[in-house]
C-alpha cells in the first residue's frame, strides 16, 4: 500500500480525478495563490468521466513533489450569537427535556440542576419554572482548521474512495467485523458505507475516528475495552459499531450545519465547561470539536481537534487533508432545480411537518413532511402516491428509502453519483410497488405509496430533503425550498413553518386539519 515508487503517479491520478469531477460539476477547486482559475471547460463529449470506482482509491494521496500546499478551506469570520451576561427564566414546554433545554442555552444539564436545586434529571412538569444561569466561558478554543469541509460530507472526492479495498490494504480488526442488525448481517465495511450514505458523511472521516479512538483499522487485536464502544460513547442503547457510527455522524451533522448557519458560538464539553468558539474555523473543523465536545473533557478535547489528534490519524491514513479539498461545495449563486409537489394533481394531500431534520435530528433542517389527507391516523397503508419532485435517475431505492440524482438546472443530466450534484431523499416509501433503482424518472411520476416504513414515523407520510455534493440543504434558508412556486419557510423550532405562495399560506401541523391542507 505504501510503495513509494506507486506515490507520485497515484497523486497524478488522483489530482486528475479531482479535476473531471469538478468540471463534471462545473465548480473549481481552491487555487492556493488566491487567484481564480484561467482554465476552460475543454469539451467532453462521449468521453466518460466516471472512471473505474476501485481504480488505485485505497491508496493513500500524495502531494507531486514541489507542488504548493492547499491552504484550509478559508472562512470569513462567522457572526456569532452574543453569549448571555444575564441569568433567564425558562418555562417547560410539552416535549421538553433537561438535554434539550441544556443543549438550546449552551449549558450542561449539570449546570441547570444545580441552578434549579434538581435531584433528577429526567423529572420535569410542564409549566415548571426554571432559571437558566449564565454560562462561564474557558478561554477562546483554538482556531486550527482539521479538514476541509467536503472531507466532512459524503461529497464528490469521496465517490472514488473504495472503503472495502482500503479497509482490507489495512488488515485490521474492522476488517473481519460483522454485526446484525434487525435479523440481517453486515460486515463492518458494509456499517460504514451504510452511515456514509444516509447520514451523508465522508467514509474516511468515519475510519479516521474508528482508528483514532479504538485503532480498529489498523490493528488486528485493539483494546477490549474498546470492542463495544469502539468510538468511545459509552451508553448502553448506543452498543456496538452500528449504534456508535450513528450517534457520531448525527453529532458530526449537527456541529457541521450548527457552524453553517451561525447558530452557536461556544461548545459545552462532556465536563461542563463553556469554551467559546474561535470565529476562524471552517464547518468541517467545527463538526469535529463539536463531536469531541460530547465524548471529552477539556483536556482531551483540546488535544483531540490539536495537530497531534484526529487531524495526526487522518494524515497516517490518508495523507494531508486539504489535499483533497473540493471547494467551495455550494458554488456561488447556487439555484434549485425547479421541483413539484411530491403528490399527484387533484389529490389532497396535508403538511404535516416544516424544516426539520433531513436524517436523524443532527443535520440540517433540510426536510419536509407531507401525509395524504382524508386518511385515518397512524401508520396506516394508503393507496395515495408519492411522486418524482424533478427529473432524474433513482439511485437507491430499499428500506423505505428511495434517493434521485436529480438532473442539474444548467441541463447537465443526473451522472447516477449521491455525493455530486442535486439529490433528493424520499423517506417512508413503502414497498409495496416502490420504484426501482436505475429508472430515470420525468417530475410527477410515481415513486411508490407512503408509509411508516424506514426511520421512525408514528404516521403515515413521506420525508423529503435535498442535498448538494452532499451537504443538506435547509428547507428555511439562503437556497429556498421552492415546490410547485410554494416556497418553505420556516420559524425557528424544528418541524414548525410554513408553505408560502402567492399570498396564500398553509402551515404545518401534525394530522388533518384546515390549516394544513395543499393540492396540485
Amino acid at each position: 500500500m505504501r510503495n513509494k515508487q506507486l506515490r507520485p503517479a497515484m497523486g497524478l491520478i488522483l489530482i486528475t480525478i479531482i479535476a473531471m469531477v469538478a468540471i463534471d460539476l462545473a465548480c473549481a477547486r481552491s487555487v492556493p495563490s488566491g487567484k481564480a482559475p484561467s482554465w476552460q471547460l475543454p469539451d467532453f463529449s462521449g468521453i466518460s468521466l466516471t472512471p473505474s470506482p476501485t481504480a488505485f482509491s485505497f491508496l493513500p494521496p500524495t502531494r507531486i513533489p514541489g507542488a504548493p500546499i492547499l491552504s484550509p478551506t478559508p472562512d470569513s469570520p462567522h457572526q456569532l450569537p452574543a453569549m448571555r451576561l444575564e441569568p433567564e427564566r425558562y418555562v417547560v414546554q410539552p416535549g421538553d427535556t433537561l438535554g434539550i433545554i441544556a443543549q438550546n442555552y449552551s449549558l450542561s444539564v449539570e449546570q441547570i440542576m444545580k441552578a434549579n436545586n434538581l435531584t433528577n434529571p429526567d423529572i420535569l412538569d410542564v409549566g415548571q419554572k426554571l432559571i437558566i444561569p449564565v454560562p462561564t466561558p474557558e478561554s477562546l478554543g483554538p482556531d486550527f482548521k482539521i479538514i476541509p469541509d467536503s472531507e466532512l460530507v459524503y461529497g464528490p472526492v469521496s465517490a472514488y474512495f473504495d472503503v472495502d479495498g482500503f479497509v482490507k490494504a489495512q488488515g485490521g480488526y474492522l476488517l473481519g467485523y460483522r454485526e446484525k442488525i434487525d435479523d440481517q448481517k453486515y460486515s463492518g465495511v458494509e456499517l460504514i458505507n451504510l452511515t456514509a450514505r444516509n447520514y451523508s458523511i465522508n467514509p474516511r472521516l468515519l475510519l479516521a475516528l474508528l482508528e483514532y479512538q479504538s485503532q480498529w483499522v489498523t490493528k488486528t487485536n485493539p483494546d477490549k475495552n474498546t470492542l463495544d464502544y469502539p468510538l468511545g460513547w459509552r451508553d448502553p442503547q448506543r452498543k456496538g459499531l452500528y449504534r456508535q457510527l450513528a450517534w457520531a455522524a448525527n453529532n458530526l451533522n449537527r456541529g457541521y450545519y450548527l457552524w453553517r448557519v451561525d447558530g452557536v458560538a461556544t461548545w459545552v464539553l462532556r465536563d461542563g465547561r463553556v469554551v467559546p468558539i474561535a470565529a476562524t474555523i471552517n464547518a468541517g473543523t467545527a463538526g469535529i470539536q463539536y463531536f469531541y465536545s460530547q465524548l471529552l473533557n477539556y483536556d482531551d478535547w483540546r488535544t483531540a481537534i490539536s495537530p497531534a489528534g484526529l487531524f495526526a490519524a487522518y494524515t497516517r491514513l490518508f495523507g494531508y487533508p486539504f489535499d483533497l479539498a473540493f471547494e467551495p461545495l455550494l458554488p456561488p449563486g447556487l439555484q434549485q432545480p425547479a421541483m413539484q409537489l411530491p403528490f399527484e394533481p387533484g389529490v389532497k394531500w396535508t403538511f404535516t411537518g416544516g424544516p426539520h431534520g433531513g436524517w436523524d435530528n443532527g443535520s440540517a433542517w433540510a426536510a419536509l413532511d407531507f401525509a395524504p389527507g382524508n386518511e385515518a391516523l397512524g401508520c396506516v397503508q394508503s393507496d395515495k402516491w408519492v411522486v418524482a419532485i424533478a427529473n432524474g435517475l433513482i439511485t437507491r431505492s430499499e428500506d423505505g428509502i428511495v434517493m434521485q440524482d436529480v438532473d442539474d438546472p444548467n441541463g447537465l443530466p443526473s451522472d447516477g453519483l449521491e455525493q455530486t450534484g442535486w439529490l433528493i431523499l424520499y423517506m417512508h416509501v413503502e414497498d409495496r410497488d416502490r420504484i426501482k433503482a436505475g429508472v430515470y424518472l420525468k417530475a410527477g411520476e410515481r415513486i411508490g405509496h407512503p408509509s411508516c416504513e424506514g426511520g421512525i414515523s408514528t404516521g403515515t407520510h413521506v420525508h423529503i430533503a435535498r442535498r448538494y455534493n452532499g451537504e443538506w440543504i435547509p428547507a428555511d434558508q439562503s437556497i429556498p425550498f421552492v415546490l410547485d412556486g410554494w416556497i418553505s419557510v420556516g420559524t425557528g423550532s424544528e418541524y414548525e413553518g410554513y408553505l408560502e405562495k402567492n399570498n396564500q399560506k398553509v402551515e404545518a401541523e401534525a394530522g388533518n386539519s384546515t390549516k394544513n391542507i395543499i393540492t396540485r
